[in-house]
């Protein structure tokens, strides 16, 4: 019942949201510049019980999100004779049931504080894709993933173009549905070959499938990952998607639609490693599109879209852990990815409103915000991979494991380390480095300083890491072993990091 109630929660509240919202109010006569956000104050009445609904919403939701993972639930449904839906909080879906909803709910505040335009809509939408979402991460069968999987498509096409009367926003959308639909049918392949093999869409089938159905099984996974998390050659969408409102940006890129791909990579390559060209096709990936992401977010002008590139690079370090033969380095880089990016996402937004413009350089705002600014630095170092911060910790698990694996493919984790902290440092310091005090400069309001620094916090928590006994853990929950680092690499790491950032 837990296990329902998790997928349940998102959408009851959702439907209530719409039922809370004010006639002829959904969408406006009068919106804001594009790509623009305002820091309004929930003024009335009804949006704040709006605003309260779909935060109070999700985080109901994380805490069945924390008992489902303590408890460990099974739900199987019959679908015919021979069909099984079957949803299970095991493995490192342990760990997404909690992550998804503990960004997402930041998010939503932030949401609800800045949108102008259908707020009531866009939350209630956002709503039903954390449910999506949750569907995707406890699914334990290809038929129920493919279910969650197409969900979460559907819905974040409708997020992207949440603004249709702009002819591009709804362009955008429409780009990103296609490409990543492209990819969906590598997992109808896998989906049609397990059965072809064993009779059974389970997962624990996987193990099952003998030639040549592991690997058809085995390229179907990998074609769908990379397009869902944006690998080459799926990467382009990536940045169409950024028309969407911010907070559907920082959603979107941190904990679920992009994460899905990296998700499903850690979550089934224990069962294809006996695939002899799997583990080498994903690294290969990997190292392409964190390399070459990692180009084009130090040349970006675009604050969004160098985000959006920094995405495609960082989920290709973890496609670069995962093909080393660590999926508890990748898990580890998802967590920690989730709380910066979401954080940089939403700094990145405010900078937006504040200048009125989504280009680099035009005002340095870290003297006219200073919590914005500092939250935006941890997130920045977090990006970076400096310890003693989360990131820290995962970007050395990475580059321990790359190593391990091939002394060329360990350069080109550290080269991607070196390219991450360059435009990290470049997101900082052209966006909230130390700049006049500008008077007409818009502040911020609390309720929009509260999921930024929240989101900050917890990117510091995620520190933890570091800690004795956080290793195991992680293994555990992403069924792999993660290298053990050493003193030379991790000084090595540092230090392309702060020359990365200096240059």
């Amino acid at each position: 019942m837990s296990l329902l109630l998790l997928l349940l929660v998102p959408l009851i509240g959702a439907v209530i949201v719409l039922l809370l919202r004010p006639r002829g109010t959904d969408d406006q006569n009068a919106r804001p510049a594009r790509g623009a956000i305002v820091a309004a104050p929930v003024a009335v009445a009804v949006p704040v019980a709006v605003a309260a609904v779909a935060v109070g919403a999700m985080l109901v939701t994380l805490s069945l999100g924390i008992w489902v993972a303590a408890t460990e639930p099974v739900v199987d449904l019959s679908w015919g004779p021979v069909i099984r839906l079957s949803l299970a909080a095991q493995g490192f879906s342990r760990v997404m049931v909690i992550l998804v909803p503990a960004i997402a709910a930041p998010v939503l505040l932030y949401a609800a504080a800045t949108q102008v335009t259908a707020r009531p809509r866009l939350l209630a939408t956002m709503l039903a894709f954390v449910s999506a979402m949750l569907l995707l991460v406890v699914a334990d069968d290809f038929v129920s993933l493919l279910i969650g999987w197409e969900l979460v498509s559907a819905i974040s096409w409708w997020l992207i173009g949440h603004d249709w009367r702009e002819r591009a926003d709804v362009d955008a959308a429409t780009q990103t549905f296609l490409t990543t639909h492209i990819g969906d049918l590598g997992l109808y392949l896998a989906a049609g070959a397990l059965f072809a093999a064993t009779g059974s869409f389970a997962f624990d089938g996987v193990t099952l499938a003998g030639s040549p159905w592991a690997g058809i099984i085995a390229g179907g996974v990998l074609f769908a990952a990379a397009a869902k998390s944006a690998q080459v050659a799926f990467s382009p969408w990536l940045f169409a998607a950024m028309a969407g409102p911010t907070p559907v940006s920082a959603l979107l890129h941190s904990a679920t639609l992009v994460a899905s791909g990296a998700y499903l990579i850690i979550r089934l390559a224990p069962s294809l490693d006996s695939v002899a060209w799997f583990l080498p096709a994903t690294v290969i990936v990997g190292a392409a599109t964190a390399i070459g992401g990692g180009l084009v977010a130090t040349v970006q002008p675009h604050l969004k879209r160098a985000l959006a590139a920094s995405t495609s690079a960082q989920y290709g370090l973890m496609f670069i852990a995962v093909g080393a033969g660590s999926t508890a380095a990748a898990g580890a880089q998802l967590i920690t990815h989730a709380a910066f990016k979401s954080l940089l996402f939403l700094a990145a937004g405010v900078a937006i409103h504040a200048t009125g413009s989504q280009l680099f350089g035009r005002v340095r705002l870290g003297r006219a915000m200073p919590i914005v600014a500092v939250s935006a630095a941890i997130g920045a170092g977090a990006l970076a991979g400096l310890p003693p911060l989360g990131g820290g910790w995962s970007k050395e698990a990475i580059v321990a494991v790359a190593s391990e694996a091939s002394p060329v493919l360990g350069a080109l984790a550290l080269a991607a380390g070196f390219l991450t902290a360059v435009y990290a440092a470049r997101f900082l310091l052209l966006t909230y480095g130390p700049g006049e005090r500008a008077g007409h400069i818009a502040r911020p309001l609390p309720l929009v300083l509260a999921p930024i620094v929240v989101l900050a916090v917890a990117t510091v928590g995620l520190g933890l890491l570091w800690m004795p006994d956080a290793s195991p853990a992680i293994e555990r929950l992403a069924g792999g072993a993660r290298a053990p680092g050493t003193s030379p690499e991790l000084l090595r790491g540092i230090g392309l990091a702060v020359a990365g950032g200096l240059l």
